[in-house]
């Protein structure tokens, strides 16, 4: 009886706590103070003069936009495992509106999340994958870092 509750005990202390089992918008939030931090991320230069997509008419307003793009696009990869720029850009994207003619969908923009798929590369939470579906996928130290920081954001 004892071992039974031990093991239970010790099931549940193991037990992982996923990226889906924190809120969205505080997890990214999160991830992108996390991704300040690192060397490997920084705005580039030319990102203080783009639009985020055709279909926007401003700049961002935020002056660290470029971090929390980054954290969505990491977030993104985990939840949608195996995936590439152009799903990405498709998901990024939204309505133009064009005046009296109707609304039209347009993607993102493919350099930003290009950009940010290589920071993250070079600090090894993605990696290329050459297989049967090519893309991007989440490195294992990738995976333990963003499941240690939900579990650091669910406590």
């Amino acid at each position: 009886m004892e071992k039974e509750t031990e093991t239970k005990e010790k099931i549940t202390k193991a037990r992982r706590i996923t990226v889906h089992e924190v809120p969205a918008q505080a997890f990214i939030k999160a991830l992108a103070s996390k991704l300040k931090g690192m060397p490997e991320f920084k705005m580039p230069e030319w990102a203080a003069f783009v639009k985020t997509s055709h279909a926007k008419a401003r700049l961002p307003e935020k002056e660290d936009w470029w971090y929390t793009r980054s954290a969505a696009i990491i977030r993104t990869v985990y939840v949608k495992g195996v995936t590439g720029v152009s799903k990405l850009r498709t998901k990024y994207g939204s309505r133009k509106k064009r005046g009296a003619k109707p609304e039209k969908f347009y993607k993102a923009s493919g350099k930003i999340i290009r950009t940010a798929l290589q920071q993250a590369t070079k600090a090894g939470l993605v990696g290329h994958i050459k297989e049967k579906r090519a893309g991007r996928r989440l490195t294992k130290k990738g995976k333990e870092f963003l499941e240690a920081l939900a579990a650091e954001i669910k406590k």
